[in-house]
C-alpha cells in the first residue's frame, strides 16, 4: 500500500490577504511559488511516484511545480481533497466574521456549530475526505498501483480534519505543511508531521 504525503498548498493570494477561501479559488502569491520551489528540494530522493491535488488552483499549481520538479506526470486531480466549502464566510477576514456573525466562530471552533452559515459541516467534510484518502491509500486500485509514496496537495482544513478523524492533536497550519498517511489493513494511520518550507529552505523544521 502506498505512503501519502498530505501537504497544504502554498501562499495564495488570499492567504497574503488573510482572507478566508473555503471554495474560492485565488492563485499563488508569488511567497507560494517560492515554497513550492523549496519544497522541491526537499521532497528529491525520497521515493515519490506521483503526485495527487485537490481541484483548487491554489493547490493546482502547488501540485503542477512539485511534479515538474520532481520529474514526475502531471498531477492527477480529485475535487474531494478540496477544502471545506465556508458559506458566507467566504472572502471575509477573521475581523469581518467575529463583527458580521458574533459568537459563531466560537461556536464552530468550539464544535457547537455544525457548519459556518451556508457552508459545509463537519459530517460530510469527514465523508469525502476518508473518503478520497482511503482510495488513494488503496482501498480501489488506480494511483495507489503507480507508486509506493504519494505526494497529496490538499488545504490545512482537510489536514486538520483528517488528524482530528484520526485520533491525533492537529499539527499542520503553514503552507506545505503537512503529514504522513499510512494504510494498515483497513485503517488508515497517522504518520509524523512535516512542515517543508516557509518561502526559505532553511526554516524546515521537520524532515522526511
Amino acid at each position: 500500500m502506498p505512503r501519502l504525503l498530505l501537504l497544504r498548498h502554498g501562499q495564495s493570494a488570499w492567504n497574503a490577504a488573510e482572507r478566508w477561501q473555503g471554495w474560492a479559488d485565488p492563485p499563488l502569491s508569488e511567497l507560494g511559488r517560492r515554497q513550492a520551489l523549496a519544497a522541491v528540494t526537499m521532497l528529491r530522493d525520497h521515493g515519490f511516484g506521483a503526485v495527487v491535488s485537490s481541484d483548487l488552483i491554489r493547490a493546482r499549481q502547488s501540485a503542477d511545480m512539485l511534479a515538474a520538479g520532481l520529474g514526475l506526470p502531471a498531477p492527477e486531480v480529485d475535487a474531494d481533497l478540496r477544502e471545506r466549502d465556508i458559506g458566507a464566510w467566504t472572502g471575509c477576514t477573521t475581523a469581518e466574521i467575529l463583527e458580521r456573525w458574533p459568537g459563531q466562530l466560537e461556536a464552530w471552533r468550539d464544535g457547537k456549530l455544525t457548519a459556518p452559515p451556508g457552508g459545509e459541516s463537519h459530517a460530510r467534510l469527514v465523508e469525502r475526505v476518508t473518503r478520497a484518502v482511503e482510495r488513494l491509500a488503496g482501498a480501489d486500485t488506480g494511483t495507489a498501483d503507480r507508486a509506493s509514496a504519494l505526494v497529496v496537495v490538499t488545504h490545512g482544513g482537510v489536514i486538520r480534519t483528517l488528524e482530528r478523524h484520526l485520533g491525533v492533536e492537529p499539527a499542520t497550519a503553514a503552507n506545505f505543511g503537512g503529514r504522513w498517511i499510512e494504510r494498515e489493513g483497513e485503517v488508515l494511520r497517522p504518520g509524523p508531521p512535516v512542515a517543508l518550507a516557509d518561502g526559505d529552505p532553511r526554516t524546515i523544521t521537520t524532515r522526511l
